[in-house]
């Protein structure tokens, strides 16, 4: 009934601003407001720092840790009240309503303590807020067996009249409530529906281990490496930390020793991936699926698991010569600069693909940076959306105790006719304990309420950027840019998805239709037609712009996460089944003594989901040469706008 709650990336596309305006008129402009590409490029202005602290992200219980603990009980004491209100009222609109704001009521909350368990640099608040996911996701378990909240929702659905009188959103929103129920395992007896929650809620904890686990820096014994490399790495006493594949680094050494020093296996990590796989196993065939795979993907455009394998082998195949001369070119590349060791590893395609770009386009990949300040791209993505959607972004002056950290910038996100449609978060850059994850984190979801006005969305763009330095802002590599232009897609998906129930509202869809505005983001991140408007070198003005898409290793990566997802028990081990599907679907030789499983997080968030990022690539491709590969895509003639607004 609630899965769309506590979803890092999750998803559905109603990009043109054409749902709900508010309520009652257009949103007043904040005169707290100053340019997007300032607010990157220049020092933080600081949060207001007097009178009383608003809380996290405005919630005013959460200026302490103890205040998760009373978030969580107001939430769960509304929620008690809504599901009696929910099994007292008769069929009819008011259920799916009632419906909607208990799996609010529950995600302001749980989406909130999501984000913060990982990402604040605060150990208490960190621990309090897992403590809060586990306990809201017990409860969301709990619901999505509750049998007399079910039989509400089955009268409505049973009652033909009352259902053809329903609009299409409330009847489409009322349905997935109910498949919801269907997926938990409301069909089973009451000792089985007792399993299934217990066996969801030791998934949700070792998906959190797991995730905690992925993130972890590998140590190693300094004297281990040679010493004219040790400047790369982070240095603690004696030993040297390895946080990342430092895929960028020109040094084939440098990224040879990350490699392989950060995927070394783990034995507690190894076991906590075999129990989650495993646990979902259990989950999956208790409630009446095969595999995980096939319940994970009801409700999906792809539908089961075989037309999924299906989709990533032709494409596969149709990729297999393109892939083997993409590889022979780097490897021609890499006996240029490195003849003494020119064979092509895992840790050399991300660097190779840039330089041989670079070649292309005749310039230096050292001198990519300076084209892309943070402030460029901010104000190129600006520029962007005002162009193709009638959006500006604005930086918005804090209040005291609503940031988790001083270097996070605050926008607001205004359409030139409705108004404030919400709020991203920009959670930009690198700090300790910080995951070296990108992501998109949904904090609140929009709805109309019950007042007649739009409750804003509010969402976390997470990356994992370098400081600005005394000489330069943050310069952000080829691949920045694009991680920072696809995030931006799916807040402004969250923005502009505008329902009247959050429950389907922005990106909460079918996973492999997503990834569709973030796709579609990418390919206006590598167009010169786009680029020329901002990448200007931050001395001296002169502009730059390039083009990258690695699809063989998704497709490696899709095929990994549906074998591990499918008939259990696996016949060979993880690292086994890596190996094997690394050489077939991907080309490059595996390296012993590795695991890189143990890093791949998106099988939390996105476990038998993966090729979403393909099927999405697919869609937005299509989207993308029939609206704007013409050159008269900004004459803003309304055609990519009704583009857009269809998806």
């Amino acid at each position: 009934m609630l899965s769309g709650c506590r979803r890092a990336l999750p998803a559905a596309l109603r990009l043109a601003v054409r749902g709900w305006a508010g309520g009652r008129g257009r949103r007043r402009v904040s005169t707290s407001w100053s340019p997007v590409g300032a607010a990157f490029d220049a020092k933080q202005q600081r949060s207001r720092l007097t009178g009383q602290s608003t809380g996290l992200f405005g919630v005013p219980e959460l200026s302490s840790p103890e205040g998760f603990q009373e978030a969580q009980e107001k939430a769960l004491q509304e929620t008690e009240q809504l599901v009696q209100k929910a099994c007292t009222t008769p069929p009819g609109p008011q259920i799916v309503m009632i419906f909607d704001q208990l799996s609010d009521a529950l995600c302001r909350v749980a989406d909130l303590a999501d984000f913060v368990k990982i990402a604040h640099p605060d150990f208490a608040f960190r621990e309090a807020a897992e403590e809060t996911c586990r306990n809201i996701g017990t409860m969301v378990e709990k619901l999505n067996t509750n049998i007399e909240l079910c039989q509400s929702l089955k009268q409505l659905l049973a009652n033909k009249e009352v259902m053809d009188s329903l609009d299409p959103e409330t009847r489409q929103v009322a349905e997935l409530f109910m498949f919801d129920f269907e997926i938990s395992g409301i069909h089973l007896d009451e000792e089985k529906r007792k399993r299934a929650v217990d066996l969801n809620v030791k998934i949700l904890d070792l998906c959190n281990q797991f995730l905690i686990g992925a993130h972890l820096p590998n140590k190693i014994d300094k004297q281990i490496l040679p010493e004219h490399i040790r400047y790369n790495f982070a240095v603690e006493g004696n030993y040297i930390q390895i946080t990342g594949l430092h895929a960028d680094c020109s040094d084939d050494l440098v990224r040879e020793a990350a490699y392989k020093i950060f995927l070394y296996p783990n034995a507690e990590q190894l076991r906590c991936l075999e129990e989650l796989l495993t646990s979902r196993n259990h989950l999956a065939q208790l409630v009446g699926y095969n595999t995980f795979a096939h319940r994970a993907l009801q409700g999906t455009m792809a539908r089961t698991p075989e037309k999924v394998m299906q989709f990533l082998e032709t494409l596969s195949d149709r990729l297999f010569q393109r892939t083997l001369k993409d590889f022979e070119m780097m490897e021609g590349m890499k006996m240029k600069l490195n003849p003494q060791n020119s064979k092509l590893m895992p840790w050399d395609h991300p660097y190779y693909s840039g330089v041989l770009r670079a070649e292309r386009y005749n310039i230096e990949p050292s001198l990519y940076c300076p084209f892309f300040s943070l402030g460029a791209c901010m104000e190129g993505l600006n520029f962007l959306f005002n162009q193709l959607l009638g959006i500006s972004l604005y930086a918005e002056q804090t209040e005291k105790g609503e940031l988790w950290c001083e270097d996070v910038r605050k926008l607001a996100v205004v359409h030139e006719n409705e108004g404030l449609l919400g709020y991203i978060y920009c959670d930009f850059y690198q700090r300790a304990d910080k995951p070296h994850q990108d992501c998109h984190f949904t904090i609140r979801g929009g709805r109309l309420r019950k007042d007649g006005e739009y409750q804003l969305p509010v969402v976390v763009l997470m990356l994992s950027l370098p400081h600005s330095t005394r000489s330069s802002p943050t310069l952000l590599t080829p691949g920045m840019m694009e991680n920072l232009f696809h995030e931006m897609g799916h807040a402004m998906h969250s923005m502009l998805g505008r329902t009247r129930y959050q429950h389907v509202t922005g990106t909460r869809c079918p996973t492999d239709f997503a990834e569709v505005p973030s796709i579609l983001m990418e390919y206006f991140a590598s167009d010169y037609r786009v680029v020329n408007q901002f990448a200007r070198h931050f001395q001296t003005g002169q502009f730059s712009w390039f083009i990258l898409l690695p699809l063989s290793l998704l497709v490696f990566y899709a095929v990994l996460d549906q074998l591990y997802h499918g008939e259990h028990p696996l016949k060979r081990s993880t690292t086994e089944i890596l190996k094997e599907t690394q050489e077939k679907f991907y080309g490059l030789p595996y390296v012993p003594n590795t695991a890189w499983q143990l890093r791949f997080s998106h099988l939390v968030g996105y476990g038998a989901k993966y090729y979403s990022y393909l099927m999405s690539r697919a869609i937005a491709s299509m989207v993308w040469k029939q609206c704007f590969v013409r050159p008269e895509w900004r004459a803003n003639s309304g055609k990519q706008k009704i583009c857009l607004s269809y998806l």
